[in-house]
């Protein structure tokens, strides 16, 4: 009988066992069960009995990039992981606002170690570094049971870095184009003799210019966690992150692509509305405490608390235009200049039981559980006199750095409050006979919006199901089906200013997963179908408030998506991805026109067999055509198709020392970085230099 087990509202933090084919081989064969808590590698606690779910045996599209692949490609900050990832399309249309696509919609639910975040808008604001997290996992497709909440795109989780038994570190700095230095560390030791605690800090630090004019961003990560055994069946683990991006020549929003006869307009790379007084700083902090408690061989029981804080300030200037850009002089700008510091706070509470139990001869598992997310957000502004010459006309782009002078801005007040509360209770079981296995599950959810700034609240109740199907034909080919109800409050405002209604649908996936070459590469295709009714689409901006505004639109979207990860031989490491998607409105137009049909994303790497100590590797993207209407004009912006290709090659220097240079877009493309919300030129070629010591 193939084992498989339920998904869980834990799941992709259970995958972290079974990640990618090309780690397998690393990983503790003695130990059948693994710990949901994370607990350090190749410790057994007493709690050591848990929820499992390996990539090959999960009813939907899984994809994972390790801390290993993260370093070697010189993926620093999560923008640039998520860019090795299959199916996902980062959206950098501001420079410290960016959102994730997968499957033609953003992402809007986020788990660190299986519990999920509050993120209803979707957007990231800063660059979040990855140098905390062991690896990021994203599952694609509606998510169901594992928020019960969320539309068709998939869910981001990212899993923290834990405590080891062996006392062990690592050292690292680079130096790369335009000024970029940076330094990071990563140390664990156990605490107590015995190791039965254990502890481990991670620190890194950044500063950097940018080939775009006057950008610059200075970036500070601080974290620390414990965990230990309490009593032979129980144990404990805790932690806090801290991070501040601060950034100078910020931008709001992008560029103005379109001249005043339709055309495309076209600038240097370097190319930033921006000015010298803009900036935009953020500070995150992050904090949880897990406890374990082993209730019997076949049972556990599992509390958390996990809590985030997120505060920004700014000093911006937007800069648009009604008419396009006049072809001869490059006028027809209008400035709107604004200061919006923002506070977020979140709570969230889970308790969830999981276990073993037989019936009719097979051994199943179940899931039952409750969480509570509280999040409070403040939304303030400065006045400013609308007399600044901010306002109104701006001079002849691309002007100067110094062109525009910086408002006298006057008192700072309250906009807004918004208080979102999501209760779930949540029951899964996975049901197993012989080659077959049925995964069922429901999630009832209450959620309420209250909102200082509206006349009424949203309270709403909605139970969202999910189920899915697995058979093996083989030990190495598993047909599966899956379905999931799709239920997600919008945090987007209409024209008036109220918050849009909840969108809502279905969800459906059908695939096989396959293993090859004696099970080191794996082989995923699948073929998705979705239903989303009133979905947010950007309309515009309201220039009464300041504030960006949507509609609700009916989308029916299709596609399939191939995957290929693992080992081709011992000396080579692959991951392949394609992914097809087509979007229509009710009437059967193409809609997201922003959106590629076609997305691939692909990265390996080989070890010289004659000269192990050298390691290179390629990484990329291809996309097809995109268009996007530009809002205020009307006029239509057009991204060709591009490839983007990484390079880096990596010389082991001893055991513990290795020097790595990476080589960003090679081929020295130049693209839009989003048609998303129309965005600004990509980074051209750059060069890191990056030593590593381990000890």
């Amino acid at each position: 009988m193939f084992k498989l087990n339920t998904i869980t509202a834990t799941l992709l933090l259970s995958t972290a066992i079974a990640s990618t084919v090309a780690s397998a081989d690393s990983a503790d064969t003695d130990i059948e069960r693994i710990s949901i808590t994370g607990t350090r590698d190749n410790r057994v606690s007493a709690g050591a009995t848990g929820l499992m779910l390996g990539i090959q045996d999960t009813p939907q599209s899984i994809s994972v990039i390790d801390s290993d692949t993260m370093s070697l490609f010189g993926a620093d900050n999560i923008n640039d992981a998520l860019d090795l990832v299959t199916g996902v399309s980062v959206e950098r249309w501001e420079t410290n606002r960016t959102n994730y696509l997968s499957r033609g919609f953003e992402i809007k639910s986020t788990q660190i170690d299986g519990v999920g975040l509050p993120n209803s808008w979707g957007i990231v604001e800063g660059q979040v570094d990855t140098y905390g997290y062991d690896q990021i996992e994203v599952i694609r497709g509606a998510n169901g049971l594992l928020t019960g909440v969320g539309n068709s795109s998939g869910t981001i989780n990212y899993i923290r870095k834990r405590p080891t038994n062996d006392s062990k570190g690592q050292f690292g700095a680079s130096v790369g184009s335009y000024a970029n230095y940076r330094v990071q560390a990563d140390y664990s030791t156990p605490l107590t003799e015995d190791k039965s605690w254990a502890g481990r800090a991670v620190v890194a630090a950044e500063s950097a210019n940018s080939y775009l004019r006057g950008y610059s961003s200075d970036r500070k990560y601080v974290y620390g966690t414990v965990d230990g055994q309490l009593t032979e069946d129980s144990n404990i683990a805790f932690g806090l992150s801290y991070q501040r991006d601060d950034t100078d020549g910020t931008m709001w929003g992008g560029l103005t692509l379109v001249n005043s006869d339709g055309t495309m307009a076209e600038f240097d790379v370097s190319a930033s509305t921006a000015q010298d007084w803009t900036f935009w700083n953020t500070k995150n902090i992050n904090g949880f405490i897990e406890y374990n408690n082993q209730l019997s061989e076949d049972w556990q029981l599992q509390l958390s608390y996990n809590y985030r804080q997120s505060d920004s300030d700014t000093k911006l200037l937007f800069a648009y235009t009604n008419t396009g850009l006049d072809t001869e002089t490059g006028a027809g700008l209008v400035g709107w200049p604004g200061r919006f510091p923002s506070e977020s706070n979140a709570d969230i509470f889970e308790a969830n039981l999981t276990g073993y139990f037989d019936l009719f001869g097979f051994e199943h598992q179940l899931l039952a559980g409750i969480s509570r997310a509280k999040n409070t957000n403040d939304e303030y502004h400065y006045d400013v006199d609308a007399t600044e010459p901010a306002f109104g006309t701006l001079p002849a782009f691309p002007y100067a750095f110094d062109a525009i002078p910086e408002p006298l801005w006057g008192a700072k007040a309250l906009d807004s409050t918004t208080e979102d509360t999501l209760t779930r209770y949540f029951l899964a079981t996975q049901l197993n006979f012989d080659d077959w296995a049925f995964t069922l599950g429901m999630n009832a959810i209450e959620f309420e919006r209250h909102a200082t700034s509206l006349a009424t609240s949203l309270n709403e109740s909605e139970i969202s199901p999910y189920a899915g199907v697995a058979y093996h034909v083989t030990p190495a080919i598993m047909f599966y089906t899956s379905y999931s109800d799709i239920y997600e409050p919008q945090d987007y405002y209409d024209e008036s200013g109220d918050f849009l209604a909840p969108t809502k649908g279905e969800n459906y996936e059908v695939g096989i997963k396959t293993n090859w070459l004696n099970d080191r590469l794996a082989a995923n295709v699948a073929v998705f179908k979705a239903k989303q009714l009133g979905l947010g689409v950007y309309a515009g901006l309201n220039m009464e408030t300041g504030q960006y505004y949507y509609v609700g639109e009916d989308t029916y979207s299709e596609g399939a998506e191939l995957e290929l990860t693992g080992k081709l031989d011992e000396q080579t490491v692959l991951n392949v991805g394609v992914t097809y998607t087509d979007i229509e409105d009710k009437d059967g137009a193409r809609s997201h026109a922003w959106v590629p049909h076609t997305v691939v994303n692909f990265s390996m790497r080989h070890t010289l067999e004659l000269l192990p100590q050298l390691t290179f590797g390629l990484s990329g993207k291809w996309q097809s055509k995109t268009a996007k209407v530009e809002s205020y004009t009307g006029y239509t912006v057009t991204q060709e198709s591009y490839a983007k290709l990484n390079l880096f090659t990596a010389w082991e220097l001893s055991d513990n020392a290795t020097l790595r240079l990476n080589v960003d877009n090679l081929t020295n493309e130049k693209y839009i970085s989003s048609l998303w919300e129309i965005g600004y030129y990509g980074a051209p070629r750059e060069y890191k230099l990056s030593f590593d010591y381990r000890f």
